[in-house]
């Protein structure tokens, strides 16, 4: 099996989670998050939208993060999202953060707004 090194160029990846936190770079981040390849923010979790909608047009696809287990999100929230243009795709915190790295060390256009584990 031939391995390949995983590098991010300017992006900082998701380093990792524990109960209650993220690790984004070098920073610890307490609750609920909002990473992007340029920022990591705290997020106020689903009534908190418009950061969500605010990342149209700058990233193709939003990777919802539901906790320690995978579960629905907001219908509403979900349709404001898709309405601005937002590819939506939804998973547990853990799952979702390591998506988000692979697809950002492809180049890609990709964000996650994670809810803690």
């Amino acid at each position: 099996m031939q391995m390949h090194e995983v590098t991010f160029k300017d992006a900082t990846p998701i380093a990792g989670y524990g109960p209650g936190f993220f690790r984004v770079g070098d920073d610890v981040l307490q609750g609920a998050v909002l990473v992007t390849s340029s920022r990591a923010q705290g997020w106020g979790g689903y009534d908190d939208a418009a950061p969500l909608l605010a990342l149209a047009g700058d990233v193709d696809v939003l990777f919802i993060g539901t906790g320690a287990e995978t579960a629905h999100m907001p219908r509403d929230l979900r349709s404001k999202l898709e309405e601005a243009g937002l590819g939506v795709e939804v998973m547990h915190s853990a799952a979702a953060c390591r998506t988000y790295n692979v697809l950002l060390s492809e180049g890609r256009r990709v964000a996650a707004a994670l809810l803690p584990v």
